[in-house]
């Protein structure tokens, strides 16, 4: 995991530009990133989320407004992954992030910008 979000720079200052909500349990959030492996060309991140046991979700409308200066935390423990905006460095501590989402699994695609 820390591969993937150095190669995105922890995706700071990106651009959370959906959060879909596709069952109880599954969510697929897109993402705008500056991608290193490309030169920092923007390119389009989709993770999909699930087995999804806790989350903390925002309104469609307040993403643009969401400060992603810090990037995202994703932490790994028990089993589960705690995806989170911001720089956290424990678990519990994830969960005090405007925007967390804890589940067992996470997969992403690439796109284009």
């Amino acid at each position: 995991m820390a591969k993937f979000l150095e190669r995105f720079d922890d995706f700071k200052e990106c651009e959370i530009r959906s959060l879909e909500i596709i069952s109880p349990t599954e969510m697929k959030m897109t993402l705008a990133v500056q991608d290193k492996a490309r030169a920092y060309d923007w390119i389009t991140i989709n993770l999909l989320f699930s087995d999804v046991n806790d989350a903390q979700l925002v309104d469609e409308n307040k993403l643009p407004y969401i400060d992603m200066s810090e990037g995202v935390s994703i932490l790994h423990s028990e089993g589960l992954f705690a995806f989170a905006v911001g720089s956290y460095k424990s678990f519990s501590s994830s969960k005090d992030s405007s925007l967390f989402i804890i589940c067992k699994n996470i997969k992403y695609s690439e796109g284009a910008f």
